[in-house]
């Protein structure tokens, strides 16, 4: 969090219980200077009755009253913040700027500009939908930010969130330093993002995004059209490998379902909203993972590599496979759950990943 936001919070704000990147990747940070509340405090805003807080919002006018007024209304309201933000002001600069059409990375000056009353009433509605339904921002407003690319957003699909975004944007370096990628996978691609974004840093590789859910690939779909990749990104439906068999990939990289069970259960609001097929994956978050682990290698050039984000599932992950060299990446902001894995590898250790897979799968 900013030091902004830091002197608006008079109390912890609750986080998600997921690894959400700082760096800014995904939105960027609030680009004007946020003032104090003239208010007592965020928690004035939980006891005003209907009628005082139309006379309290009677008094906004500019684009930074409004982003102030969100995240005020989000802090008393005790969100939980974990879709692309860690914090309420970034929230309501993302709230607030995408329903007025406005890129997130506009100067500060205009952040005085005056909303009319019909942006007004669509702002302050938005506001009151993120507090009393706990619907994600990126869904109230369609759409979000990844690797400094734009996607559209529903519920056919996660919230794009990912530190791999970190890894498109510097080029998967040191790891792809000595390796020629022409084909790339991105497996369980939810709304695209992954995929999109590395053909759109790299326009000489050929990119395969797959999912199992329909509604995830309609979504993908349209962010290919928006992406305007259509030539260099296919959507295919896929079981994991079982949709693009023979196909051979230099680079695999996937951010898949890995909840456990018991995290699911204790979620935020937020996170109901979401399709459960795209977070959860058995008891230790591990089901989807270590299948992907046992059928990779065939999918894998010879000097091919896959990447994989598990998050808090690490721990587990490590523990199952002890003898595995898989190699953990440090983030801008440490450690985040991703490894990554040479084919090599996955061939030396396939009958531990093998056993292990099938002690669950049969």
């Amino acid at each position: 969090m900013n030091a902004v936001a830091a002197t608006l919070l008079p109390f912890p704000v609750p986080r998600s219980p997921f690894p959400v990147p700082r760096s800014p990747f995904p939105v960027p940070r609030s680009p004007f200077p946020v003032p104090r509340s003239p208010f007592p405090g965020p928690l004035y805003f939980a006891i005003l009755q209907p009628q005082t807080l139309a006379a309290v919002t009677a008094e906004l006018a500019s684009i930074i009253d409004f982003i102030r007024y969100g995240a005020s209304r989000f802090s008393a309201a005790g969100l939980t913040f974990g879709h692309s933000h860690d914090n309420p002001i970034d929230e309501a600069t993302h709230l607030v700027l995408a329903s007025l059409h406005l890129p997130p990375d506009i100067p500060p000056a205009y952040g005085a500009g005056k909303l009319t009353g019909e942006e007004r009433e669509r702002v302050l509605a938005l506001i009151e939908r993120r507090i009393n339904e706990r619907l994600p921002v990126a869904y109230l407003v369609g759409e979000t930010w990844f690797a400094g690319l734009k996607f559209k957003s529903d519920r056919r699909a996660l919230v794009p969130r990912s530190p791999i975004a970190e890894l498109i944007e510097s080029g998967f370096q040191p790891w792809l330093e000595h390796r020629h990628v022409e084909r790339a996978l991105d497996l369980c691609t939810g709304s695209g993002c992954i995929g999109i974004a590395m053909a759109e840093y790299n326009p000489d590789w050929r990119v395969d995004i797959v999912d199992v859910s329909d509604d995830a690939l309609s979504l993908a779909r349209e962010n290919i059209v928006f992406q305007h990749v259509e030539g260099r990104v296919e959507a295919v439906k896929s079981d994991l490998f079982n949709g693009v068999k023979g196909r051979v990939y230099d680079l695999i990289v996937s951010n898949p379902p890995y909840v456990t069970e018991a995290e699911y259960a204790a979620l935020p609001g937020e996170y109901s909203h979401e399709p459960k097929l795209g977070l959860t994956s058995g008891e230790d978050g591990l089901d989807l993972c270590l299948r992907m682990l046992d059928e990779a290698a065939g999918y894998l050039s010879e000097d091919g590599l896959l990447i994989v984000e598990v998050g808090e599932s690490e721990h587990a992950l490590v523990e199952l496979l002890p003898e595995v060299p898989f190699v953990w990446i440090e983030f801008k902001v440490g450690a985040m759950g991703v490894f990554a894995l040479e084919r090599r590898d996955l061939v030396e250790h396939a009958d531990a990943i093998r056993a292990a897979a099938r002690a669950r799968h049969g």
